[in-house]
């Protein structure tokens, strides 16, 4: 008898990596994980940048800079953490009444004179709080709801949720304004004007960059 052999036809099983997992199907630890990790991220990617005005300044007319990225983290978390906060601690809190952060003359004033580490330094503190809150949650406490009529009633979890999404969202920015700096570099003559002259192998910027209400 002449044995034949038959090469296998099983394909190869898929591995997905942590980023491929909605952000709903993360456990609360991963949750966590991922919010600690753009602190992580943010600061091995920007320190090593000794060019201030790659940090400070937009390459392009209608691109926000980093410095104005790390604003917009820094206000979202000071509009999310004081949330997460109140219901943690209290049954049913009444969340419209928590101040709604603002951006006002003094505060745009400091924010001119900071640099963006700076700004970082202090998404990094709030965003530490945050953590830390989360942390001491069990998870029956994740479920605990704050109350609202301004906008709706928010669970903790969903406010972690959004915070990594707004992570995810505002890290592709950076990512394209520090490209688009590489870009302007190597493209003077275009820095300055408009984002409608891009090398090939920059990628086009949004057109409207989300601002936190």
């Amino acid at each position: 008898m002449v044995s034949t052999s038959h090469a296998s036809t099983t394909k190869p099983a898929i591995t997905k990596s942590a980023g491929d997992v909605r952000i709903a199907d993360l456990s609360n630890d991963s949750i966590i994980i991922r919010l600690h990790f753009t602190i992580n991220h943010l600061s091995r990617w920007l320190t090593p940048i000794h060019n201030l005005d790659r940090l400070n300044r937009a390459p392009y007319r209608g691109q926000p800079s980093i410095k104005e990225l790390l604003v917009q983290l820094r206000q979202e978390e000071l509009r999310i953490f004081p949330k997460v906060h109140l219901t943690a601690r209290e049954n049913n809190p009444n969340l419209d009444l928590l101040p709604d952060p603002v951006i006002d003359a003094r505060q745009a004033a400091l924010d001119d004179q900071r640099s963006a580490l700076t700004v970082l330094a202090e998404f990094r503190r709030l965003r530490q709080g945050t953590c830390s809150t989360l942390r001491s949650l069990t998870d029956s406490g994740w479920q605990r709801v704050g109350t609202s009529r301004i906008e709706h009633d928010w669970q903790i979890r969903s406010l972690a949720e959004h915070l990594v999404a707004h992570d995810e969202d505002v890290l592709t920015k950076m990512d394209i304004a520090l490209d688009s700096y590489v870009c302007a570099m190597v493209l003077p003559s275009t820095a300055g004007r408009d984002s409608s002259n891009y090398c090939s192998s920059c990628p086009s910027p949004p057109k409207t960059v989300a601002r936190p209400v």
